[in-house]
């Protein structure tokens, strides 16, 4: 079955993407998670076309890469988003994010495989590689805000990634201990139970009065 992503999906593929997957897949967790839609052939043309339109503003010379670069370097992007006591996102922003955004305030056309960054987890300012053309790369800030909000000091931002980190350390010691206690509970129930055969400690069954050979009639 064929759907058109409308999120970019870890090991699936980005934002626009026509892609191929299990019927049960998309029925059960793509459409209804919003994350795809049906592949009409209406919607694949549509996304086709604007696509061509949008690759008409990539730069196609080192010329042009270096203007488009040189615009990049003065543009400051500002994404407002959900987050956490520690500066942890509700979600992410991704390249495709980034190249939206790009398009959006400055109607720069750039390939999201070419914009040089994981997913932003994070609340920070960021400066991102994108690679314009062979041998021409702009780095773009980008700043990654608290809904609502604003970024507080740099120092203030290593501290709460401290804390989220030293949280996250002390979650997984508590799980590995908690998998440790439960590992040695059931080997304590599998512990195989004595039987008990009438003998002194210590003592053969011949020096515990069993019968011997010699002794049958």
């Amino acid at each position: 079955m064929q759907v058109i992503l409308r999120s970019d999906v870890e090991k699936l593929g980005l934002k626009g993407e026509v892609v191929d997957v299990k019927r049960g897949f998309a029925r059960n967790y793509l459409l209804p998670r919003k994350l795809a839609e049906v592949a009409t052939p209406g919607r694949v043309a549509e996304i086709e076309r604007i696509e061509a339109d949008r690759a008409r503003h990539e730069a196609r010379s080192s010329e042009q890469a270096a203007e488009i670069a040189a615009t990049l370097g003065k543009t400051v992007l500002r994404f407002e988003v959900k987050s956490g006591p520690t500066g942890a996102l509700f979600g992410s922003v991704t390249p495709t994010d980034i190249a939206e955004e790009l398009w959006r305030t400055r109607k720069i056309r750039v390939d999201r495989r070419k914009i040089d960054v994981d997913a932003i987890k994070r609340i920070g300012r960021f400066s991102i590689p994108v690679h314009v053309f062979e041998g021409v790369t702009a780095e773009v800030k980008t700043l990654v805000v608290p809904e609502g909000g604003e970024l507080p000091p740099e120092e203030e931002l290593l501290a709460l990634e401290a804390e989220e980190r030293a949280e996250a350390e002390a979650a997984e010691a508590a799980h590995e201990a908690a998998l440790r206690a439960t590992e040695a509970a059931m080997a304590e129930e599998e512990l195989p139970v004595a039987v008990d055969d009438g003998l002194e400690p210590g003592g053969s069954i011949e020096e515990n009065g069993a019968a011997r050979p010699e002794d049958e009639v």
